[in-house]
Parts: structure tokens; sequence; C-alpha cells
């Protein structure tokens, strides 16, 4: 960071501070950053997995208001296998950081004391956790230690007690900042396009701004100077003691080309008074070399950028495009620089959201799906030479997207790929099988369908496959690959195999641009759908994939159960027939019919259904136990492939956080807190910036079409009844009704999904609890991580944290019209 104006007054330096487990630290007046030196770490198991079940005795104690000060050798717990729980005593090693055996998994502690009369803000800035507990308030951590995250935090008189849960990585530093403003830039960790020279249209880029007060930040602009060019934007609203990264937009017209960069210079402005100013760099190039492009996402209104390898000629007559996508800890720009440009195509490289993002699942997919039309539209490519590939955990994503879009590729081409999740885990750890598990377990885990790319491994067939792996690599090993062969190998006539000899994880950019892929993808065009009459197709979620060239899954009989179909057109005999699998709508695409056309439909073993060839072309079919007829226009207000479930779909459409203050006050702050922690996390696991408003100042016209996520109950919630009056699940404080059930407690849990009622697309995400340890024991938001699987509804008593599975309520989905489905959901008894 930049040395900053000093804009606070010299309160810190009234400040006495001593570490509960360490001396002292001293600081003079030009000293700003304080390091603990000792801590007191606590070895023990957690479990945050990609399902929405999660285990933690040290959150249990949090939520119970049962967890204690710590002191060296104190004992927390025994375990099933006998084991003593206590606490030991760190220190940081020369590296700055507390690491051992004893944090693989576990927590860190340390305390502040501060001796001055007033509350205090200092910023946190640690590395290496996945989240902290500040007074018993949950902040956002920096999983993958890149130790550019400041989280303003308050420090009251006397005791501050900081708790970080572990990361499973390389240990975990910890200092606190006294801040020397209260308002401005964080100049690291910026989004910022290329300037290309010549151009003259406005580009778009975001800066990070840090709120240490504790009233939202309103009213505020950036202005950007290039060269004597300025632009002036607003700034979006900033909650208190947070971070948010904000738009500007600056004029390249007077970039020049003389120099491979230029200064833009910023000013930060509230209430007609500047607070703060920076200058930061951004790249000048020319058309022909790698470039970056910014754009506003759709998931919820931030700037994302992608990288461009640009086609090296002028002939762009039947040029290709390929998606490149990165490997875990590669920038999108990075990427396309370890590709040479090509004369035949242009190759683009999304960003997953961050380097490590999610796993080119969730909002990764989407963030690829968004940068892909961008590029269709700007590139203009043929529409039948449109490739896919990618490396490592790219190599996963290739698999992944080429499984799940097998309409959208000619070839695909992962390298050094894993498959799923399912078989490699990461950081987050692996999505388990569901064989042999009970009930709830099973329905739990069928939200993670969608990931199983094992599952979808028959839609591979639509396109070629090009495997590239080193044999020797130790990172994702080569067995992988052996293994996609071998399932490819029983059903695939068109793939290619190749095993780089003495190949390590990275063998150079040869491990991405290997002359052999290209060639094979420049052999292979995608077959239009008008010459395409045999069509098999698979997929978990219609809401993320349903439509195979001429048929479309428009609904399911069991929500995120896979469904199948395999079809037969034939034109000479005006007939389609075929067999389908979980499927309760279908619509078919008669484009090759002529208008008024007679056409026989055979599904199944329903009778054959004589449909007249209408105007539209598309034609629809419902399924009524085994018998299949003609249907109406999809409503909207159904289930569809415009709006799907579960839980994690509202987490899109220019999204907005809106906290409940209709309670009292600890409700309210604890509803305030929980959605700080998610924009914070969404931030960092997504590059992302949150609108966030209390309750009171949610308008559905204001706000109209966008996803909402509400925190808070019907009580403490007062847009709780504009959004989810017909819901037919209610939580209220004391109680959540499930269509006639009634579970009581203070210590209820709910994470559920629902449409808007006034929006055709948008949905509502309800994170809520009966009372304050109800709620805040959806504290984990392991809904961010990639590849993660929640159901429609999801209820759980706060002793899930210790006994799992056993102390959830209930979980499953609606059907097809929002209601609840008795074969689509698992309750179960739980004792007190």
């Amino acid at each position: 960071m930049r040395t900053k104006k000093i804009q606070v007054g010299l309160f810190f330096f009234l400040i006495l501070l001593v570490l509960w487990t360490v001396p002292c630290p001293s600081f003079s007046q030009n000293q700003s950053t304080l390091k603990f030196k000792e801590a007191l770490a606590l070895p023990m198991s957690h479990n945050y997995s990609r399902t929405a079940v999660y285990t933690d005795p040290i959150e249990w104690q949090l939520i119970h208001n049962q967890f204690e000060p710590p002191a060296e050798g104190k004992i927390v717990d025994i375990t099933e296998s006998g084991d003593t729980l206590q606490w030991q005593k760190v220190e940081i090693n020369e590296e700055g950081r507390f690491s051992g055996g004893e944090l693989r998994s576990g927590y860190l502690y340390v305390t502040i004391y501060s001796g001055a009369d007033e509350d205090l803000v200092f910023w946190l800035n640690a590395a290496g956790h996945n989240m902290a507990y500040v007074n018993g308030v949950p902040r956002a951590g920096d999983i993958y230690g890149y130790g550019n995250v400041y989280l303003p935090f308050i420090v009251k008189k006397g005791n501050n007690d900081l708790l970080l849960r572990s990361a499973r990585w390389g240990g975990i530093a910890i200092d606190y900042i006294v801040p020397k403003v209260e308002v401005g830039f964080l100049d690291e960790d910026l989004t910022l396009p290329s300037i290309i020279a010549g151009e003259k249209e406005p580009l778009l880029g975001a800066i990070r701004l840090v709120n240490s007060t504790k009233e939202f930040l309103e009213g505020g602009t950036i202005k950007s100077r290039l060269n004597g060019k300025e632009i002036t934007a607003d700034i979006p609203s900033i909650p208190p003691l947070t971070i948010r990264k904000v738009p500007f937009e600056f004029d390249p017209s007077e970039a020049g080309t003389g120099s491979e960069s230029v200064d833009v210079e910023l000013e930060l402005t509230f209430k007609g008074r500047q607070v703060d100013e920076t200058t930061i760099q951004v790249s000048v190039g020319q058309p022909d070399q790698h470039y970056s492009r910014t754009f506003i996402s759709n998931i919820d209104g931030s700037v994302q950028y992608y990288g461009v390898a640009p086609q090296q000629n002028d002939n762009k007559e039947n040029s290709a495009l390929f998606l490149s996508v990165h490997g875990a800890g590669v920038e999108a720009i990075g990427q396309a620089r370890a590709y040479d440009a090509k004369d035949w195509g242009t190759l683009v490289t999304p960003t997953n959201r961050r380097p490590r993002g999610f796993n080119w699942e969730d909002w990764g997919r989407m963030d690829a799906l968004e940068v892909f039309e961008i590029a269709k539209e700007e590139f203009k490519p043929d529409p039948q030479r449109i490739y896919l590939t990618g490396h490592s955990m790219g190599g996963h994503g290739t698999w992944y997207l080429g499984a799940t879009y097998p309409g959208n590729w000619a070839a695909i081409a992962p390298a050094a790929g894993y498959p799923s999740l399912r078989m490699y885990g990461s950081h987050d750890g692996t999505v388990p099988s569901d064989q042999d598990r009970p009930p709830m377990e099973k329905m739990l885990l069928r939200s993670s369908n969608p990931a199983d790319v094992m599952s979808l491994i028959p839609n591979y067939k639509a396109h070629g496959v090009y495997i590239l792996h080193g044999d020797a690599d130790r990172v994702v090993p080569v067995e992988f690959a052996r293994t996609m062969r071998e399932g490819l190998g029983k059903f695939h006539s068109d793939f290619a195999y190749y095993e780089y000899p003495g190949g390590s994880h990275w063998y150079g950019d040869e491990s991405v641009d290997w002359p052999p892929m290209f060639e094979f993808f420049r052999n292979h065009t995608i077959k239009p759908s008008e010459e395409t009459d045999d069509i098999q197709f698979i997929t978990a979620n219609p809401g993320i994939s349903h439509k195979f060239k001429w048929a479309s899954v428009d609904q399911q009989l069991k929500s995120l159960e896979l469904s199948r179909f395999d079809l037969k057109r034939n034109k000479e005999e005006n007939s389609i027939g075929g067999t389908t699998e979980n499927i309760a709508r279908l619509t078919f695409d008669l484009s090759s019919f002529e208008n008024g056309e007679t056409v026989k439909i055979k599904l199944d073993e329903s009778d054959t259904l004589e449909v007249s060839v209408p105007g539209s072309k598309t034609v629809s079919f419902t399924r009524n136990g085994s018998v299949w007829g003609e249907a109406g226009e999809l409503s909207a207000k159904e289930k569809g492939p415009h709006r799907s479930g579960g839980f994690k779909e509202a987490f899109q459409h220019n999204m907005v956080f809106v906290y409940g203050t209709a309670g009292n006050r600890e409700e309210d702050q604890a509803n305030y807190n929980k959605a700080r922690y998610d924009i914070e996390t969404w931030y960092y696991r997504g590059n992302g910036a949150v609108d966030m408003i209390p309750d009171r100042d949610f308008d559905p016209e204001e706000y109209k079409d966008r996803g909402v996520i509400l925190y808070g109950n019907s009580d403490t919630n007062s847009a709780w009844d504009d959004l989810l009056e017909e819901s037919p699940i209610q939580v209220t404080r004391n109680a959540i009704k499930v269509g006639n059930q009634t579970f009581e407690g203070d210590d209820l849990g709910a994470l559920f999904l629902y449409p808007r009622s006034d929006s055709d697309v948008a949905s509502v995400a309800v994170i809520s609890g009966t009372g304050l340890k109800g709620m805040k024991a959806t504290a984990a938001n392991q809904y961010f991580a990639g590849g993660s699987g929640f159901p429609d509804f999801f209820i759980f008593k706060s002793s899930m944290l210790k006994d799992g599975e056993n102390s959830v309520i209930g979980a499953g989905f609606f059907d097809n019209q929002w209601k609840l489905d008795s074969g689509n959901a698992v309750f179960q008894i739980i004792s007190n």
C-alpha cells in the first residue's frame, strides 16, 4: 500500500496495547503495522466441505456463548478416540507466519487490550485463514494467503479476541494496522483493461475503497485523469467498517503509443471534499498484441476482465474462436500469453472470477459463459468453428463445460485436467459419493449432481476430444487422463490421446499451446442442428444446461436427479421418437419441418401424438404419469430453464443483499454481521461487489428483476412480506413452518430459495434463523465454494455443528410449481 495523507487524529498515540499472549509491541510515530509474535493454537477437527452440512465444535461454543478465553495448556474437549485437545503456544517463523502441525486444522487465538475509553478502529491484515472472529463477529478470510485483504474492525476498551480458523495452507500471518485514513483507496488488487493504441472510447476499471467509519458512505465520486482527459463517476454505497471494489472510467484517447504503460490519476471525493488520491498504471499495447478487456458482469454488477490473444491477420472470414480456461492461481491474461497468436482465430481467456475462483463451476461457469457471449459478439467467429481448452483446474473446467454444454463446441481439449471435484478435491474438500448413504445424506448430495462429470460423460459424443497430459505429472496424476481415455473408448469414435513423455504438470507453453491439439481443432466443426437427426443428452439441472440441438429439457420429475433423452428424427416419415428419463416437460424445435405439416411424436411407452408444425416452430410436451401430451407455453412462474433452483441460483441477476433491521438490537446486528461477512467473502472468492442495504431501503420496483439475498426472518426483516408472503416456508422467532409442519426452538437455521413473485427470472435466497443461535449457525458460507451442493431448502438445528447430518431437520426441492413435494424432500425427527 502507498503512504497516505493522515486524515484521522492522533488517537492511536493514546492507545495502550497489550497482547494477551505476548509482550506489548512498541511502535513509533511513523509505525503503523503491529505484528503478533506469539499466539495460542488449538489443533482440532472441523469439517467444511462441499455440502450444506458443516461441523465445528468451536463455532458451536461461540453460538451458545460457551467459548472461554484460552490459556496455554487449557483442555477444551476430549475426542471420541480419547485424544485431548488443548491450547498450545506457537511463535511466528522466519517468514512471519504461525505454522506447524497444530495449525493444519484448528484455530489460532490472539488478544488485543485497549486502555482507551473510546472505541478505536484498526485494519485486520491476516493471511492463510478461512475466516476470523473478531470479538465474536465473523469476518472474511484470506484462504490463499495473498496478504492484501484489509478489514476495518473496532477495538473496544479492555480485551478484544481474535480467533482465526486455519486454512490448511502454509500457516497464518496476522497483523493489525493503524489506519491513516478513514476513507481511501486500496490500490492493490485492481481490475484493469489494456489500452490498445489509438482507441478513443472510455474504458472501465475497478479499485477497492476502504470505509473505516461506522456509517454507510454515500454520495462519493471518483475522477480519473489521463493526460488532461477527465471522467467523473459516482460511487456505489459502501457499508460501515468494510471494503468494496468500485468501478471507474477513464479516457484513453490521449494515451499515446510511446510507452508500455501510462499513469492514470484517481481522485476520491465525498460530499464535495477530496479525501484521497492515487496514481495507477495501465498497460498500453498494439492491436496485434495480447491484451485485457473489462466488462460489467450480470451476476453482481461488478467489473470483470478477460484476456485476448488476437488473430494474427485481417482475414476474418470463417475465423475460429478458442475459449481457454486457466488453472488454479493463474491470471486470465497470463493464460492468454501462454499461447502464440493464431492466424485462423482469436483466443479468449475468462477469469473464473479469480485465479482460483470457483473451479469453473457455479459462478466460474457463469463467468466463462458471459465472456463466451461477449467474444462471439466482439469477434463474430464462424459459429461452427468454436473450441474449448484449458489446463489443470482449467482442464477440469474443460471436462466440466464440455460435458455440460455439448452443443457449444466443435472439439474440446483438456490438458493436465481432473474430471470432477468428487474425484480430485481441493481446498474446499471433495464432493462425497451418495452411494450407501442414508436418505438425508443422499438428498443433500443430490444437489451436487451438476458437478458429477462422470455421469455426464456420454455428452462428449457431441464433439471431438483431445486429451493432453504429462506422464510425470505429480499435481494431477496422469491416471485421471487414462480414466477418461478408458471411459471415452467405450463409446466415442472421435477422440485423440497424448501423454507428453517426461512431462510434469507444467513443461512450458506446450503444456497448453500444443500444435497437434490445434490441428485437431482445425479438422473439426460443429455439425448443424438441421443435419443431426440422432441426439442424446444428459443434464442434472435445466437451470444450468437444458438444450442440445433441437430438443430441450424444460422441467424434471425429480429436481437435480439426472435427466436424459435419446431421440431420433426422421424427416422422410415426419416423425420423432425416443426415450426419456426424469423429464416432466420437453420442447422440440421443428424448424426442419414445414409449417402446417403433421409430425408424429412417440415418446417412451406413450401413444403416438400427431402435432401440426406451428409458425413458432416449437412444440412442447408434458408427462402425466406414463402418458405424454402436448403442452401450452411454459409459465415463467414455474420452474424451467429460466429459473430452476437450488439455493445458490439466486446469487445472480445483479443481486442485492438485504439485511433485517426490524428486530431487537442483537438480532439486527447478527443480520448485518452475516451479510457483511458474505459480501467480504464474495469479494475475496469472486472479485465481487454487491449492493448491501437495510430492509427499510428495499423497494421492489427500484430493485426489479434483481436476485435478492435476504438476511433475517419475518419478524426481523421488513422486506419479508414483499418477497416471501406466498412461500411454503415461513420463519419467525422461535419457529419454522414448512407446509403443515412446525418446528420450534430459538436455535434453528434455514437456507432456502423462492422465486420473486414480481419477476420472471430473479429469486430470493433466504438466510434465516429462529433466534440468535439459529441465525449465527448459518455463518458458514460454503455456498461460495465452487461445486458445493445446496438443495432448494435446508433446515437444521445449531447442534448440527457437533452432530452433522443427525441434526438436519429437513432438506429437499420444491416441485415445478414451487410447492412442497414429499417425494422430493426428506425430514427426520431430531431429539433435544
